[in-house]
């Protein structure tokens, strides 16, 4: 087993003993894990080899169903089965004309338009490296211009974060303030800007401290 696979399921071993204990509407969201033949099946259907992080994260949980609490990845967004991942990709390289590489593994629930990217375009710096995609300005790394965030790196800080009742800290030592987690009534987590009113509603709970 590769270090970035033990890391993985370290990391999302942490993230789901904290939904379930604080936010059971996101863990019950879950889907089951996907299996070595499923992905080698997208593999083959698009043409890319996942990396090492992202086929982990996969063989623990086959993205997660729609519902509330579904938006529980950083900008609030889902993370997407893999017959999903595969549909998005067609889409980006064919009717897009995106280059070829780019796995968008994860998207706001009902948002067709912007969502998280891996890397996985091997010999590239940024290989198995985060970033963001959007319909309207493309392809971006993140954090824009400030060198590569590894996908493990990227969940051992959501665990983290989660743990610690605080935003992100980005790998160029700024802290994501704009994304917050809070706990909906319903027992969902998300994460917002808690200083727009418009985005925190009220029975919502930003996360300030470990619970």
């Amino acid at each position: 087993m590769s270090d970035d696979t033990q890391r993985v399921a370290a990391a999302w071993g942490r993230i789901e003993t904290w939904l379930r204990e604080h936010a059971v509407a996101s863990a019950d969201l879950l889907r089951p894990p996907a299996a070595d033949t499923d992905i080698a099946a997208a593999e083959v259907a698009i043409g890319v080899e996942f990396p090492v992080a992202l086929a982990a994260w996969y063989r623990v949980h086959d993205g997660f169903d729609e519902g509330h609490g579904s938006g529980l990845l950083p900008s609030g967004m889902r993370m997407l089965p893999l017959a999903d991942l595969v549909d998005e990709y067609r889409i980006r390289t064919r009717d897009w004309e995106r280059g070829a590489g780019s796995l968008p593994f994860a998207r706001t629930a009902g948002d067709t338009w912007s969502g998280w990217y891996v890397d996985a375009r091997r010999g590239e710096p940024s290989y198995g490296d985060l970033g963001h995609w959007s319909v309207d300005d493309g392809d971006d790394l993140y954090p824009l211009g400030r060198g590569g965030w590894p996908l493990v790196d990227w969940l051992d800080e959501i665990a983290a974060a989660l743990e610690e009742g605080r935003c992100l800290h980005r790998p160029d030592g700024m802290d994501d303030r704009h994304d917050w987690p809070v706990l909906t009534r319903s027992q969902g987590l998300t994460w917002i800007d808690p200083r727009d009113p418009r985005l925190f509603p009220d029975g919502m709970l930003k996360l300030d401290g470990p619970r």
